[in-house]
């Protein structure tokens, strides 16, 4: 009986990583990671502890990665620093002043998230004068959060699939 509530609570651990990867305010990477290090120590498996050193390192790997995509995305569309300042910015106010405001799940909570870094770099850009790139600049910031909201969502597919061979 117990086993089966184990099992019961390490895949809902996983479900929940793979929701976090896509929405924000709940971390993906590292609640996947719980799951299959509740799964790892409690059920019996045939992985050895360097899959649990590999997948934590890479749980933590990504979950920085993630703040960091944005700017880099800005970066490599021609942005300025006025444009990866305010990509962090609008990052920033995205992740911590929408969720202090109560907005957190709905359209203008994954929508703040997604606008926050786009919203940050175009108003830097444009602070900038850099008018020319600022819509590219823009753009960049929003390609690059979502390739690591990709990079997230695969992970946390992988980290499923490691818990369900476990589970089964």
């Amino acid at each position: 009986m117990g086993t089966y509530i184990i099992i019961g609570i390490v895949i809902v651990i996983g479900l929940i990583g793979i929701i976090g990867a896509i929405i924000p305010g709940i971390p993906g990477p590292p609640v996947s990671f719980i799951g299959f290090l509740v799964a790892w120590l409690c059920l019996d498996n045939d992985f050895s502890y360097w899959y649990l050193i590999v997948t934590g390192v890479l749980a933590a790997l990504i979950t920085v990665l993630d703040y960091y995509m944005p700017v880099w995305g800005t970066k490599k569309f021609h942005g300025t620093k006025s444009g990866m300042w305010g990509s962090t910015i609008g990052l920033i106010v995205s992740i911590f002043v929408l969720p202090w405001l109560g907005i957190t799940i709905g359209p203008l909570g994954i929508g703040g998230l997604l606008l926050g870094p786009f919203l940050g770099a175009l108003i830097g850009e444009l602070i900038a004068k850099n008018n020319k790139n600022a819509f590219r600049s823009a753009l960049g910031s929003f390609v690059g959060f979502l390739l690591g909201t990709f990079i997230k969502f695969v992970y946390c597919i992988v980290i499923m699939v490691f818990i369900i061979k476990i589970v089964f």
